[in-house]
């Protein structure tokens, strides 16, 4: 039934279009997608790939004391970055975009060309470069990110034209999301400058929605993390503030917080959602495992199931294609239910075809999701 109530949502929210601006930064990644080969037995793709993360870690694991050699066959590279990736989700969705970010050092690395072309974008750095190692159950990132120690909140601000063409950018905005805070190190610097020097003088709009995304902070300190999120949840005096988390983020969150764990289970998710929003004191938690995803705003939970791909074509950035669904749905205003459903459609359909979903293939997906 969730699916029909955000199918009919999502139509009548179509049938009285609005303008969707969005501000989104500030990394940038070069992604090389790999398959981790387990034997091969020709040339070229005639291998067959270690099918799990478990039994690529085990190989690893058997090499200690010795040493070992594991072919990675590339599969594509392709535009990276949480950043980037919400953003050409958000383009395929309709909205305007302002991309501020690692994209190349006065020339944008083509992987963004189309991005480049599509939306209004501001590189203050080089891009970084991952190596994802993808399996049937999940994908190891390996990064190579020096060059993120370059975006600062004063090259953010210079790159687009000094305070006041900032705070313009700013105001000209619906959605503003600035994500993945664990790979960029200054990034806590950037939210607390925005938070005291740039959004105060910025006029207010009702229903502005500030997003938050972290991207595994497992790496980070607690007292780091707790820090990041009192100066995003501050966030609140000029918005709705969104704090956008997968499961194991979300159990990170919690701890850190000095929260219960709970249990693995639909009402162990919704009360860990609605348990983190009440101790930030934010608009709206929403925590996307592989097979469902849940929210919590003041007015209670919601749960969804997820459409779960027992053989993904691509499951980087099926993350952040929940999140650009997720705020989609939200900026077009619907109810909480169907923000999850479009946000779980958005990463379905991705995960299927390699493609972002326009909302035309949202209605479809959602129509036959089997």
């Amino acid at each position: 039934m969730f699916r029909s109530r955000a199918l009919q949502d999502l139509r009548s929210a179509l049938a009285h279009p609005a303008a969707r601006r969005a501000f989104v930064g500030f990394d940038g990644f070069v992604d090389t997608i790999v398959a981790p080969v387990a034997q091969r037995s020709g040339q070229g793709d005639q291998f067959k790939p270690f099918a799990s993360l478990a039994d690529f870690g085990r190989r690893i694991v058997g090499a200690a004391g010795h040493s070992t050699n594991i072919e990675l066959y590339p599969r594509l590279d392709k535009l990276g970055g949480n950043g980037p990736i919400l953003a050409n989700a958000l383009l395929a969705q309709g909205a305007s975009v302002t991309y501020v970010g690692a994209l190349g050092r006065g020339t944008v690395h083509p992987v963004f060309a189309e991005l480049a072309r599509r939306a209004r974008v501001v590189s203050v750095a080089d891009a970084a470069h991952t190596i994802a190692v993808e399996c049937d159950d999940g994908k190891c990132m390996l990064g190579m990110m020096r060059s993120l120690d370059e975006v600062t909140p004063a090259a953010i601000i210079a790159g687009l034209g000094g305070p006041d063409a900032c705070r313009d950018a700013l105001a000209a905005t619906d959605l503003v999301a600035l994500v993945n805070w664990t790979m960029l190190p200054h990034m806590t610097a950037i939210l607390a400058e925005f938070a005291t020097n740039v959004l105060p003088r910025v006029p207010a709009l009702a229903g502005r929605i500030f997003f938050f995304d972290l991207a595994d902070p497992e790496k980070r300190s607690a007292d780091d993390l707790r820090t990041a999120l009192a100066t995003m949840a501050s966030f609140g005096r000029f918005g709705r503030v969104t704090l956008g988390l997968n499961l194991k983020e979300a159990r990170q969150v919690a701890a850190a917080l000095g929260l219960p764990p709970a249990p693995d289970t639909e009402a162990g998710l919704r009360e860990m959602t609605a348990a983190i929003r009440a101790k930030l004191a934010v608009a709206t938690v929403v925590v996307h495992p592989r097979e469902c995803a849940a929210c919590a705003t003041a007015d209670g939970t919601w749960w969804v199931p997820g459409p779960v791909a027992e053989h993904p074509l691509i499951t980087t950035g099926a993350g952040d294609h929940f999140n650009a669904g997720f705020t989609t749905g939200q900026l077009l205003g619907l109810p909480p239910e169907s923000c999850l459903a479009l946000g779980v459609s958005t990463s379905g359909h991705y995960v299927r075809t390699g493609q972002s979903p326009a909302l035309a293939d949202l209605e479809t997906f959602l129509a036959n999701w089997r």
